[in-house]
């Protein structure tokens, strides 16, 4: 119960821990994980003095990873009995067999139809796998000693039966049995450690972790003792047939190997609307997993669907190439759901291949490398990363002092990179944007745009509009050597040279110029013209936030600075004189053509493209996939939100997980 962070906002009370023994005298209740160990202890000292026992248990929708990696999204509180307990009775008993109303029957619907396009489970941190048989019986094993094995009225022998039962009533199907994600994690024991040779011949003990939607999706029929995976075959629509008692037996929805309780065998036959109601939307409590506030079953399938998402979007393994050391972290974030191998640059010493990856030979760098040989291996798929457009506060050159809370990982490119197609561009080009995404787009611009919010907004001097300007232009500087000018601006590559065109094109307007911050501020190398760039200009500002700028001028001129993206979203005249992501679509005045890009686009549709469906984002408070919304909402009160402590232990239990699979390995 330590690793809850929200546990006093589950409850609903003041949690105050203490040793065995008399409560203190206002205490209202007494707390105890489940009916095991040292529970029942705890269950004792209630009884004693009379107060009531809250049996507290993982929720039927825990997490991402299993118990000793990430903290449960959700859990049960009992003040009856526990659900697993088949020999009392329990609050969700009770709650299976109260009717419900038309509107809880039509949320259940809608939870089930979510649990199954979302692909959801109890652990959601394994991958979907393809199975040896398409069609096929589903057997379930479960970790030996499991409390709810014993309490569901069952024993090791029920395995057994279990497993014969499955052979002899599907004689033509083969047999898979599913290992309990525990026992592959090398925690617990199993109960089918081997088969005889008569099973070997038709069942498939799959000792991987599979994500159970991908085994129940196509199982003909599934058979348990009391796992879980029971429930979730229920949602999927699928015959279970159970060798215990467990929380969804007896109700008339499955076929059982033992009678049910006579306590259930008395109350109504129950729906799966009913079951599905009590087991996911009333009995257990759910904890937001960004604000640790109570929250509802639909927000926590949505955050766990995004999770197994992103999970899933690269191989299993990637070789990380050159990443610095400061880097490695938010690599791993970034990456969550791959095993990230860091190897430095083929030119500076050997990076072989770990040995996982040979059957998935991906390859992830920063940028675009202009060493080759950093990169090159036949048939390598390249994963380029870069700093999203929603990263953070501070200057790039203080990069190392702040969590990023974006990048952009393509396949096939990179944005800034006119010379080749990238994701973005391809998105642009061909993505079907509906209402829906539309929508959201139009509210995030408004959240940006009245927050003041760019990429690199520093700066404490105020501007002010010169007085008696009827047109005034910002040119925004750039560092002339940074990859978006060598990729995306053929010819004019100066800020020098951008001045002199601006001016061209605005004779009488007033020219604003901005040095780049990181140059302005003598963190990089200045370029090379930058003192004659004040001799072409009306005014040379900085310390100003590029935002002020932005909300005060008529029109922008560019060659690649995410300035022009930034203008575009607050509704000025932009011109481009380069190839940035955002030109070729009919909203900026391009002085280049670009022979890729032949749609012409609306403003939410290229934010939608670009700041939703492009970048990855990450929270700074959980240090899980977020999303732009909740990364802008962190962006503006970063100050304000620290990572619960859960969290930091958690990241610190990581590590030492990650140290001691090295040395297995060694």
């Amino acid at each position: 119960m330590l690793m809850i962070s929200g546990l006093p906002a589950l409850l609903g009370q003041r949690i105050r821990f203490q040793p065995y023994g008399r409560p203190a005298g206002d205490c209202a209740a007494v707390v105890g994980w489940g009916l095991k160990g040292v529970a029942l202890k705890a269950k004792a000292d209630a009884d004693r003095y009379g107060l009531p026992y809250l049996a507290l248990e993982d929720g039927f929708l825990r997490s991402i990873s299993l118990g000793d990696i990430d903290p449960p999204r959700s859990v049960v509180v009992d003040d009856i009995g526990i659900y697993y307990n088949a020999r009392a009775p329990s609050r969700l008993e009770q709650l299976i067999a109260a009717p419900h109303e038309q509107p809880e029957i039509e949320r259940a619907r809608a939870v089930v139809r979510s649990w199954r396009d979302q692909r959801l489970s109890k652990y959601n941190h394994a991958r979907e796998q393809t199975v040896a048989f398409a069609a096929h019986v589903l057997v379930v094993d479960q970790t030996a000693g499991d409390a709810s094995i014993a309490y569901g009225l069952a024993d090791e022998r029920s395995f057994r039966r279990m497993l014969e039962a499955a052979l002899d009533e599907h004689p033509s199907l083969g047999v898979i049995v599913k290992v309990h994600p525990d026992v592959i994690a090398g925690r617990k024991r199993a109960h089918f450690d081997a088969l005889t040779a008569g099973q070997s011949k038709r069942v498939m003990l799959l000792a991987t972790d599979a994500h159970p939607p991908g085994l129940l999706e196509h199982a003909e029929a599934v058979y348990v003792v009391t796992s879980q995976m029971g429930f979730e075959a229920l949602i999927w629509g699928k015959p279970v047939r159970t060798f215990g008692t467990p929380f969804y037996a007896g109700w008339g929805l499955t076929k059982d190997e033992l009678q049910a309780p006579e306590r259930r065998r008395t109350l109504h036959r129950a729906s799966l609307e009913d079951l599905v109601h009590a087991a996911l939307v009333e009995y257990p409590r759910y904890i937001d997993p960004e604000t640790l506030e109570r929250c509802e079953v639909e927000r926590v399938m949505d955050w766990l669907a995004l999770q197994r998402r992103q999970r899933e979007r690269f191989a299993p393994h990637v070789q990380a190439i050159a990443f610095p050391n400061w880097k490695r972290p938010i690599a791993r974030a970034f990456f969550g759901g791959s095993t990230l191998c860091f190897a430095g640059a083929p030119v500076q010493r050997q990076a072989p291949l770990d040995e996982r990856l040979a059957d998935a030979p991906v390859r992830a760098v920063w940028g675009r490398p202009a060493d080759k040989a950093l990169v090159s291996r036949d048939n390598a798929l390249l994963l380029r990363v870069e700093d999203g457009f929603l990263r953070s506060v501070g200057l790039s050159a203080n990069a190392k002092r702040v969590q990023p809370l974006s990048w952009v990982i393509d396949r096939s490119g990179m944005y800034y990179d006119a010379t080749a197609p990238s994701d973005l561009e391809t998105l642009l080009e061909t993505a079907t944007f509906d209402e829906a995404l539309l929508s959201r787009a139009r509210s995030l611009r408004a959240k940006v745009v009245g927050a003041g919010i760019t990429r690199h907004d520093v700066g404490s001097r105020k501007w002010q509009r010169p007085a008696g300007a009827k047109w005034v232009v910002l040119v925004p500087g750039q560092v002339e050597s940074e990859a978006s000018i060598t990729y995306g601006a053929p010819g004019l590559r100066t800020n020098l040279g951008l001045l002199q065109a601006a001016r061209r094109a605005a004779p009488d307007g007033h020219l604003v110029y901005a040095p780049h911050l990181d140059v302005s501020a003598e963190k990089r190398s200045r370029g090379k013209d930058e003192r004659q760039t004040r001799e072409h200009c009306d005014e040379v500002v900085t310390d100003v936030p590029i935002h002020s700028l932005l909300s005060a001028v008529d029109e922008v001129h560019v060659l690649t600075s995410l300035a022009g993206f930034e203008a575009l979203l607050r509704g000025k005249r932009v011109v481009c004189h380069g190839l940035p992501f955002y030109a070729g679509w009919g909203l900026t005045e391009d002085v280049q053509p670009h022979p890729r890009r032949t749609r012409k686009l609306a403003l939410d549709e290229l934010v939608a493209a670009s700041l939703i469906l492009y970048p990855t984002y990450v929270s700074g408070v959980s240090g899980a996939f977020t999303t732009p919304e909740r990364a802008l909402h962190e962006l503006l009160h970063g100050h304000d939100l620290q990572p619960p402590v859960e969290a930091r232990w958690l990241r610190m239990l990581r590590r030492l997980k990650r140290t001691r699979d090295r040395w297995r390995r060694r």
